[in-house]
């Protein structure tokens, strides 16, 4: 009887430690996520209002209209060029340090790519001011898409090669021994099997470069009153439209700038969440 008594005593205690680490942790959880809950609600509470008062003028009206049309195509033209330009070499990057992760260059590579991830974004910036801006004589929206396509990099390159280094070595040499060739493998084999983690580390990318503000200070100058057309001519971007309204004094600027922050929540939702949820489940061979 006495064993059995012990027994049940260490199994309550067992329970109740289940418990308690459990609402910890949920707790913990809570209060980490917290701070984006506010953000979120925030901008909802402070921009909706602006939009609803504007309609269809704030979406694609100029600035001197109370509008942020131009900055709305040039924060998608500008995510979309850098995409353009960063991703093929990000891409091939990645591969390559996992192919040669034992090599000297390889190995150098991936520790540059790393560092790059907490890079100070706005030296990118002037970096490429120096490279782009002063010898053109002007800012424009490819000096702009090159400082973002150097910040999306990485991101892609580490989540490639990650993901293809999870993809287990039978794989590899299934394909060597069927005669494939190392092109084959890395590019029919392995990297479609590990298309998942890569497209999230695309994702993870362009969320990056669509918010950044500080490269753009010195490479894509702000152009609010026409629509952009000519990408070696001047840009503006909805974060860079931001950060300008809220230096101004004027209340109305500011409440502009929350609508605008609204509009580009609703954009990086609009577009990044359907994307990822359809890459819930994993890829199919």
């Amino acid at each position: 009887m006495f064993p059995t008594k012990n027994n049940n005593f260490h199994k309550k205690i067992r329970t109740i430690k289940d418990y308690i680490f459990l609402i910890v942790v949920g707790a913990l959880t809570f209060i980490a996520i917290l701070p984006l809950f506010h953000i979120i609600v925030s901008i909802v509470i402070k921009g909706l209002p602006v939009i609803m008062e504007k309609g269809a003028t704030f979406i694609f009206g100029t600035l001197s209209e109370g509008g942020i049309g131009p900055a709305i195509v040039g924060t998608l033209m500008l995510t979309f060029l850098a995409t353009l330009i960063g991703l093929p070499l990000a891409f091939l990057a990645g591969v390559y340090i996992y192919e040669f992760s034992n090599s000297f260059i390889g190995r150098t590579t991936k520790m540059l790519l790393q560092i790059m991830l907490e890079f100070p974004t706005i030296l990118v910036g002037t970096f490429v001011m120096g490279l782009l801006v002063v010898p053109m004589g002007t800012f424009s929206a490819l000096a702009g898409a090159l400082a973002l396509a150097i910040i999306l990099t990485p991101y892609v390159a580490v989540y490639t090669e990650e993901a293809m280094s999870e993809i287990p070595k039978i794989y590899k040499e299934g394909g060597y021994a069927l005669g494939c060739t190392r092109a084959q493998v890395i590019f029919k084999i392995i990297t479609k099997m590990a298309k998942k983690g890569i497209l999230t580390g695309i994702l993870i990318g362009m969320a990056k470069v669509s918010g950044e503000t500080a490269p753009l200070l010195f490479t894509a100058g702000g152009l609010y009153e026409v629509y952009p057309t000519n990408p070696l001519q001047p840009i503006g971007a909805i974060p860079l439209l931001i950060y300008t309204l809220v230096q101004s004094p004027s209340p109305e600027d500011h409440k502009m700038a929350w609508g605008a922050a609204l509009v580009m929540l609703i954009i990086f939702l609009a577009i990044f969440i359907p994307i990822r949820y359809a890459l819930k489940d994993d890829i199919k061979l």
